[in-house]
């Protein structure tokens, strides 16, 4: 994979203080990346420019004193230990990865350099750290949420679609993440509401469980977070909106490509505040001292074009609680 160039980054960083581009002196760090998005993706881009303008703005700026190496992952697991290896063998002093197939790959590559992990559901559990207040060994990070905000989802199902009596949860099994946020929406599921699992591997397996599901009333959907859901929104959004169904999404990016709502974490934020960690470490810190960190802010998202469309009405309470709605 190549290298991502950052045009324009210089002009930028002549518009700040001389002392805050002089702090760290003139000597090159190097900084490596493994996404789990397609290098195409807008979300993936826009997540990587938050992460490159948070690290300029503590005066880590590309060409001058940081060598930024990035690669794309693209949900192939397959190639996640591979690109790893690549990166390690690049010498960089940290590096950031997302998802936790990725953050394994990385630390299956390397038990000395420091990584930094963003999206991340359940590190404790998937073992990549020991524990959220002391890491311990060479990684530290940002979760996406904790797994009882999959409840939540749920709530808002019954919210927007009250007659709702069948609940299909998209999942991807082979994450224990995948099971955990299904766990977590069964546990408060009422009495009379039918729960059932489609698998997140395959769109087409998607459709074809999607178009029997729908064949009795007052059914709808509930997308949890997953590396196959991350790379595939479109495709997801315009499955729901086929078969009418009203869908609740864990993030923003749902909304945009077309999906009704969509309740999680700011995700760019936290890869502002993961600069802010590669900073601490380029300056002497040890992963192993810096907490793991839960997300900053939530966000509630609307799409009104596909309400209409849907024929759903939202209530006037939801609207008003809504972060971003899109007309």
């Amino acid at each position: 994979m190549r290298r991502r160039e950052f045009i324009g980054l210089a002009g930028i960083a002549a518009s700040w203080p001389l002392v805050t581009r002089a702090q760290q002196g003139e000597r090159m760090r190097r900084v490596g990346a493994l996404f789990h998005l397609a290098e195409s993706d807008p979300e993936g881009q826009a997540r990587l420019a938050k992460f490159v303008q948070a690290l300029g703005e503590l005066g880590w700026i590309e060409g001058r004193n940081l060598r930024l190496d990035v690669h794309w992952g693209a949900g192939n697991e397959a190639y996640y230990l591979q690109s790893a290896r690549e990166l390690i063998s690049l010498g960089p002093d940290v590096v950031i990865g997302t998802t936790t197939p990725v953050v394994t790959a990385l630390q299956r590559a390397t038990v000395t350099v420091p990584i930094v992990f963003v999206n991340v559901i359940d590190p404790v559990g998937s073992g990549v750290v020991a524990s959220l207040a002391r890491p311990g060994g060479n990684t530290t990070g940002f979760v996406i949420f904790e797994f009882a905000l999959a409840a939540k989802w749920l709530g808002l199902l019954k919210e927007i679609a009250p007659r709702t009596t069948r609940a299909a949860v998209l999942r991807d099994p082979a994450l224990a993440a995948g099971v955990g946020q299904f766990a977590a929406i069964q546990t408060v599921a009422p009495i009379g509401l039918e729960l059932s699992v489609i698998d997140l591997r395959d769109i087409g397996e998607i459709e074809h469980a999607v178009d029997l599901f729908p064949r009795d009333p007052n059914g709808g959907l509930i997308v949890t977070a997953s590396q196959f859901g991350a790379n595939h929104p479109d495709l997801i959004a315009a499955t729901a909106a086929r078969y009418r169904l009203p869908a609740v999404y864990p993030l923003r990016y749902f909304v945009s490509a077309g999906g009704l709502i969509s309740y999680g974490p700011d995700t760019r934020d936290d890869y502002g505040r993961a600069a802010g960690y590669v900073d601490r470490i380029l300056k002497g810190a040890r992963p192993a001292d810096l907490p793991v960190q839960a997300p900053a802010r939530y966000e509630l998202a609307v799409n009104l074009k596909t309400a209409k469309a849907l024929g759903t009405e939202l209530p006037a309470t939801l609207l008003a609680r809504a972060d971003e709605v899109i007309e």
